[in-house]
């Protein structure tokens, strides 16, 4: 499965929001610097769809706001 997520990084509170599309809006604690608003964000939709984060990849746009994210939900 795959999902178009927004980032915002540098947010006060951590959450993920979906939007009618489809897309999710993950608000991040983070700095975006050294991939660590990536590594928040892996962690946090790991905890949404309870699966392991290696199960959950950045597809596209790694040093972006707008990323494509697979998720391997294993069926």
């Amino acid at each position: 499965m795959q999902k178009k997520v927004k980032v915002k990084p540098n947010s006060k509170q951590q959450k993920i929001e979906e939007q009618a599309d489809g897309s999710l809006t993950v608000y991040l604690k983070s700095p975006p610097v050294d991939g660590k608003a990536n590594e928040e964000l892996i962690k946090l939709l790991a905890e949404k769809f309870d699966l392991s984060k290696s199960d959950i990849r950045i597809k596209s746009g790694l040093s972006s706001r707008q990323k494509l994210i697979e998720i391997d939900i294993g069926i």
